[in-house]
């Protein structure tokens, strides 16, 4: 099979596989060309009905753009797992949606355009949503303005741009939406209570505690590789408790993996060292010090604004890219400027920094916005004469006070105006010199883009933060390196084909695969998949998924099944096995195993201790005898905790069971050890008048939970079937 693989992936036959499914791509997708892969599943199902495909990639569409805008915001990167994640909360809405709506007809669920006209503008005893009330406030009042949401409003329903009023008529819908969803919750937890003995039994297991003292033989204190444990045994557990809750099988598909990295060989790793002493020689000698770096550079970013210097990488103001090893900062803090520091090492990056200039000034400042519309020169007049008139009653002592009355700076007001450890440049122009210049003390007001700042220089500290050039190169693998590291890991696949494929056993086949790993210095990693929310993790690209996904679902997959070749994962390639093919129910012996043995060897560990434990009841002898201490703990049935034991649900609760004061009950299994326990003393629960604090606590428990678990009980009900991974992949599955 492996040898296969690697003829397939060296011949022409690849050119053809590629070719006909860039025609694929290009034409709209395999569907279009050989048919749709499943008339029952689609994309997925809903009440056994499929999801209308158009409006998901819609709303997948719409997820991504939103989700897109706020990572730019944050200067976050959007990557292929957001966009995945993205699409799962499209599939989530477009799901719910449909099942909720079946709710909401039931039911009479609605909202009128009049509704939604209250919903937004705070009326008919609505509150305003906080999104609109933060992004729509009037500049003098500092209020929620309506004015400006209407106005807002009507440029949106009336703009010549389509897509602009396109969006407010998918923002108006999922209002609607929102509204519905929460008109029906409501709906729901109005019918949620708390029962008077239900309050009663929590008081109780809260208040009432148990004093005891106890020996305990922890599982741990023996290896589990002196526990002798044969098959039969193991075979013999499986027929006793294949039937129990806890082992029923999901259905799914089991692969396990491991992977062979791509790493940089000591002629790479020469060849690398020989271009970064080149590049220094010419980073010395460039006058040109952007266009070098933005040419040269993997990190491709310069800059001159004394704002972006760099800092320590343990500086919680520091930002991404913009920092300094903390081994390094001595170095930088006695360069001088225009020297080159390094090659270095950086989080795995190599790096050398020209000194461009230092920034030597961290600020403490606090001040009080008063904010003006940009360009208003008639309210910035008004403003500054408030600020005028403000100043001559303002100072150290009342400050805060008047952040609080007057500021309209929502990212200091919370903290009494204050902004530190900035550096010059970090802040708007004429923020940033007076924070830098005036002397500590000094309260004045400034100007800028945002309004009229009244500032306080709180304090000033000299520092020397470099701003640097930065030269940054990641040494690699050669494509040669990589060709012999393929050309291994082809050989190691074909060696793995061969001697599994003359084993018979199933459990023979996952034990080689994981002792010829081993053998070669490799760590095996299982990579579980549920069909009922098919997902991988641990995987860098979406290829390897595909791989990986296609190799467990293959139509002549079975238990043993290896990768055709190696999977190429960025950095390295992946050689992988299907080892569980899983169906829901009673579940098979192999998936089991491993699980199940661990609890034969408890149960031998737990034998063994009983009978060294099971004659002698003084607790004091008994310790001596197995040479460890009578420990003391106070528990409560709402606590199953045993301190200096372990979380023991079934043993506390043989306690509060009828075991008197005095009483020391036999050896007992529990799921940390075996304990040997002595009720001290009972103390029984203060009588209470009422259970009204109980009965609050459960309550306010059980519906904050309401949601979620309508939400999944519904999802249950509904039968939601995710069959978007495997329709991508044209893998045909039948429910």
């Amino acid at each position: 099979m492996a040898i296969i693989g690697k003829i397939r992936e060296k011949s022409g036959l690849l050119l053809i596989v590629v070719g006909v499914a860039m025609l694929a791509f290009i034409m709209g997708g395999w569907d279009s060309m050989f048919g749709s892969y499943s008339d029952t599943l689609g994309i997925g199902t809903v009440y056994g009905e499929k999801v209308d495909e158009n409006k998901y990639r819609a709303a997948v569409d719409n997820s991504m753009m939103m989700d897109q805008q706020q990572a730019q915001q944050q200067q976050k990167e959007y990557t292929q797992r957001d966009q995945d994640n993205s699409a799962d909360r499209a599939w989530s809405m477009i799901t719910e949606g449909i099942y909720l709506q079946k709710e909401f007809d039931a039911l009479g669920i609605d909202c009128s355009d009049k509704e939604l006209e209250s919903y937004l503008y705070g009326l008919d005893g609505f509150s305003v949503l906080p999104d609109l009330a933060q992004n729509f406030i009037d500049s003098l009042t500092g209020q929620f303005s309506p004015r400006l949401l209407e106005k807002r409003i009507e440029e949106m329903e009336n703009s010549s741009d389509p897509k602009t009023s396109q969006s407010w008529a998918n923002n108006k819908l999922q209002l609607k939406e929102s509204r519905k969803n929460e008109k029906y919750f409501q709906l729901l937890s109005q019918g949620l209570y708390v029962t008077e003995l239900e309050a009663k039994n929590e008081y109780l297991a809260q208040k009432e505690m148990k004093n005891i003292s106890f020996v305990v033989k922890r599982y741990s204190e023996i290896p589990d590789n002196e526990i002798k444990v044969n098959d039969e045994m193991v075979k013999k557990f499986y027929e006793e408790h294949k039937n129990e809750k806890k082992y029923e099988s999901t259905a799914g598909r089991d692969v396990k993996f491991f992977d062979i990295l791509i790493q940089p060989s000591k002629k790479d790793s020469t060849n690398f060292n020989l271009l970064m002493a080149k590049l220094k020689n010419e980073f010395v000698n460039t006058k040109e010090d952007s266009l070098f770096v933005l040419s040269n550079s993997d990190f491709k970013f310069f800059s001159s604004q004394k704002g972006l210097a760099f800092r320590p990488e343990n500086d919680p103001k520091a930002k991404k890219g913009l920092t300094i090893p903390l081994a390094m900062d001595t170095v930088f803090k006695m360069a001088n400027i225009g020297d080159i520091i390094g090659p270095y090492d950086d989080k795995g990056k190599t790096r050398m920094a020209k000194v461009l200039d230092f920034n030597t000034k961290l600020c403490k400042v606090r001040h009080i916005l008063l904010s003006v519309p940009k360009d208003d020169k008639v309210k910035m007049t008004e403003a500054q004469k408030l600020a005028d008139s403000l100043m001559k009653s303002l100072n150290k002592d009342n400050f805060e006070e008047y952040v609080k009355k007057y500021s309209k700076d929502p990212g200091s007001v919370d903290k009494g105006g204050v902004y530190e450890d900035f550096i010059d440049g970090e802040m708007v122009p004429e923020f940033s010199k007076f924070s830098t210049t005036e002397p500590i003390g000094k309260i004045g007001s400034v100007q800028t883009d945002f309004g009229v700042h009244i500032i306080e220089v709180l304090d000033r500290k000299e520092v020397k933060f470099p701003l640097l050039a930065v030269i940054e190169k990641t040494i690699t693998a050669s494509q040669e390196t990589e060709t012999m590291i393929s050309d291994k890991a082809h050989e190691l696949l074909y060696k793995l084909d061969e001697k599994i494929s003359r084993k018979s056993s199933v459990m023979e086949k996952l034990a080689l695969f994981d002792t010829l790993a081993k053998k070669e210095g490799f760590f095996v990693r299982p990579a579980r998949i549920f069909e009922e929310n098919p997902k991988l993790n641990g995987f860098e690209t979406k290829f390897a998924e595909d791989k990986i996904f296609k190799l467990a679902y293959d139509e002549n997959a079975e238990i043993g099944t290896l990768c055709s070749a190696p999977i190429k994962d960025q950095k390295r390639f992946i050689i992988a096995m299907v080892s569980s093919i899983r169906e829901k129910g009673v579940p098979k012996y192999e998936d089991v195993y491993d699980r199940m043995k661990a609890e034969v060897v408890k149960e031998r560990k737990a034998k063994r201790f009983i009978t060294m434990m099971l004659n002698e009841r003084n607790l004091d002898k008994l310790s001596k005898r197995l040479n460890t201490t009578v420990n003391k703990a106070e528990v409560t049935f709402a606590n199953p905790q045993i301190p200096n034991g372990g979380y023991e649900p079934e043993i506390v609760g043989s306690l509060f069971s009828g075991l008197k004061n005095g009483q020391v009950t036999i050896p007992l299994k529990g799921e940390q050890g075996v304990y040997v326990i002595q009720l001290t003393k009972s103390v029984k629960a203060p009588v209470a008048s009422n259970y009204n604090v109980e009965k609050e606590q459960l309550l306010n428990s059980i519906k904050a939970q309401n949601d979620n678990n309508a939400k999944q009980a519904l999802k249950k009900l509904a039968e939601v079937v995710d069959n978007r991974r495997f329709a991508y992949l044209g893998i045909k599955r039948e429910l």
